[in-house]
């Protein structure tokens, strides 16, 4: 992924939070006969390894898994708060007009060998963690354990695990750093008046660029 200087990104534990946060992952890897890409909703184990693990499952009838042999690299791509940049935003369009649209966006690329997990125990565990996971604050969480054992067991036969250790992560947060000040604060409360919650998460980003307390900041 290419990443000017101004968007580096490599506060850790922001970078986790937005693979947590933005959990469905597109999974990108090499196939004999050619790229396969899927959607899939991973766990961040941030303990394990250097770089944290990934897991997921997918189905039995998808071929990717049987294509996953040893040296095999995989991406799984995250993207966090997005939005379109409109000059009209920035003061500098009537000052001297020399401004352009953008696009503003965060993007995390996890890479690494994805292996195969073909085991009852750790894929009960994983759907465990995965409804926990997102059930947590609800009014009546749904658990694993609420449906009948028989039925677990038949979705457990029909899935596969998969597990990538991450080898590498490249992460991006794109907010308009590189900017006029001025044109940046402009583009702050253009993203509130639009009173959408990804303008609003988008314009909190560039607040804390402008601050210092975000990525390429001040």
């Amino acid at each position: 992924m290419y990443v000017r200087k101004q968007h580096q990104w490599t506060d850790r534990e922001e970078v986790f939070a937005l693979i947590e946060a933005h959990a469905l992952g597109a999974w990108v890897c090499q196939a004999e006969g050619g790229l396969i890409a899927n959607h899939v909703p991973f766990v961040l184990d941030r303990g394990r390894g250097e770089h944290g693990t990934l897991m997921c499952h997918v189905s039995r009838a998808n071929p990717v898994w049987r294509a996953l042999g040893a040296g095999v690299p995989s991406v799984v791509m995250f993207r966090g708060p997005q939005a379109y940049i409109t000059p009209g935003w920035y003061p500098g369009k009537a000052e001297h007009g020399k401004v352009v649209p953008t696009w503003n966006y965060l993007a995390v690329n996890a890479h690494g060998m994805a292996r195969v997990v073909d085991d009852p125990a750790w894929l009960l565990g994983l759907l465990n963690r995965l409804t926990q996971t997102h059930e947590a604050g609800r009014p009546q969480p749904w658990q694993v354990g609420d449906a009948p054992a028989d039925y677990i067991d038949k979705q457990l036969r029909a899935i596969v695990g998969i597990e990538i250790p991450i080898d590498r992560l490249e992460a991006k947060c794109k907010a308009s750093q590189d900017e006029d000040l001025e044109d940046r604060r402009g583009t702050v409360a253009g993203l509130r008046a639009e009173q959408r919650e990804a303008s609003a998460a988008m314009a909190d980003w560039v607040q804390r660029a402008m601050e210092g307390t975000g990525p390429g900041g001040a």
